[in-house]
């Protein structure tokens, strides 16, 4: 039986060529580290409101945030991460998304802005609805605002009714 002799150094010449192509994939650079993009609260402007406030127990009300980003170019993805947080943040409760709404992936350059909106009904203090004092917006860290719009309603034993958007584009 005769064999073929194989191409030692020309398969090895092959084989670390592709591995030379191989970056990682994904976000990482060349050098394998993973570079985070994540916008944070150190490096966005954010404010709270104006505000369409909910004027009495039943009532929907709306309350919009929205940030500028003030550094290199980062990302929004996925759904905001926000709470309400009692007393002296005792007891908070985790924002839903609003039913039907869609996330997507947002990058903002330097001076780009973006928002989202919290809907929520206004409930009678005493009748299982969440009396918050903090409004806590996390984006690689946390930032609190005051909450002023009334108690938050509840939705059954262990819900309230209160949701948040998804982020959205501001601007042209």
């Amino acid at each position: 039986m005769r064999t073929t002799p194989i191409a030692v150094p020309t398969v090895l010449a092959a084989l670390l060529l592709l591995a030379a192509c191989d970056t990682g994939g994904g976000d990482e650079g060349g050098d394998g580290k993973r570079e985070n993009t994540a916008c944070s609260v150190d490096t966005v402007s954010m404010e709270v409101g104006p505000a369409s406030i909910a004027p009495a127990a039943g009532d929907t009300g709306e309350v919009p945030v929205s940030f500028t980003n003030q550094s290199a170019a980062c990302t929004l993805d996925g759904f905001p991460e926000v709470r309400l947080a009692g007393a002296g943040d005792s007891a908070t409760v985790e924002v839903p998304s609003t039913e039907g709404a869609t996330a997507q992936k947002l990058t903002l350059a330097k001076g780009e802005s973006a928002s989202f909106t919290l809907t929520y009904e206004r409930g009678t203090r005493g009748d299982g609805a969440f009396d918050a004092e903090n409004l806590q917006v996390v984006l690689s860290g946390t930032r609190s605002f005051r909450w002023t719009y009334g108690p938050v309603a509840a939705d059954g034993p262990s819900g309230h009714k209160i949701s948040v958007s998804a982020y959205q584009q501001a601007g042209d």
